[in-house]
């Protein structure tokens, strides 16, 4: 018997060890790390929108701190696409401190952004030329721990490399956001899966008519994709104030200025 131990004893590390799947390995203990996880993102730092229609069907009753995050436009438009890219930097302008931008192409709008909350001086822009750069500037970012959040644009990404992200938002409590781009083949940037938190799709809709001849506030369909530990949803929203905060579209007759001239 005791023999028979002794062996016993031997086998196990070597099994562990075994040269021929050390890549395997490592995926297996990735892959238990986010399960592990997942759950203490959730306990950790919310970031509320500050709307209980929007917050109570959100885990947690917001966005998860220390978390990665994914958005798109709904269709493959410019319009879409610039109200996603808004979404999240309304997103980031709500958590003090500096943002890392890692840009994919020169198309962001600073006035625009600042209009959404962002200010320029709180951007650091790293200029990157493949998905694959922005990846590994997104990771070095989150591993710093210094900054509010850190955002990048892809086009494609592997499930892979957002588990990557989501352990290394997780270790440092940094936000991690992703603006996922319509590719020219038209492939769905939400089809292949991922280990983020929240996946997002942001549609823009017709803004409200104005009394007078102007450009009124931008209106979206926000529609929550998935959420790990809750159900999708969608919200018709009004876009951010130079604060990042969103607002839940109300019919003229709702809104409270509209109830103060009835009365």
């Amino acid at each position: 018997m005791e023999e028979e131990h002794k062996r016993n004893k031997r086998v196990v590390p070597l099994m562990l060890i075994h040269p021929a799947c050390p890549d395997r390995l490592a995926a297996l203990r990735a892959e238990v790390r986010v399960l592990e996880s997942s759950g203490a993102a959730r306990g950790g730092e919310i970031l509320p929108f500050g709307i209980d229609a929007v917050d109570s069907r959100l885990a947690g009753g917001g966005l998860a701190a220390a978390a990665l995050h994914e958005a798109t436009g709904d269709r493959p438009n410019l319009a879409d696409d610039a109200a996603a890219t808004l979404f999240v930097a309304a997103v980031a302008a709500r958590r003090p401190g500096p943002v890392l931008w890692a840009l994919a192409r020169r198309d962001l709008f600073a006035p625009g952004l600042a209009l959404a909350g962002l200010a320029p001086d709180r951007i650091l822009y790293a200029e990157c030329g493949s998905n694959e750069d922005v990846l590994a500037v997104m990771e070095e970012g989150l591993r710093h721990g210094g900054l509010a959040a850190v955002m990048g644009e892809v086009s494609r990404v592997a499930m892979a490399s957002t588990r990557r992200l989501q352990l290394a938002a997780e270790e440092s409590g940094t936000m991690a956001l992703m603006l996922k781009r319509w590719r020219r083949s038209g492939e769905d940037p939400l089809s292949a899966p991922s280990a983020a938190m929240t996946r997002w799709r942001i549609a823009s809709a017709p803004s409200a008519a104005l009394p007078v001849a102007g450009v009124g506030r931008p209106r979206w369909r926000l529609i929550l994709a998935r959420q790990r530990g809750g159900e999708p949803h969608h919200w018709i929203m009004e876009g951010p104030d130079g604060q990042g905060r969103l607002a839940l579209f109300a019919e003229p007759q709702h809104r409270p200025d509209q109830a103060a001239r009835a009365a």
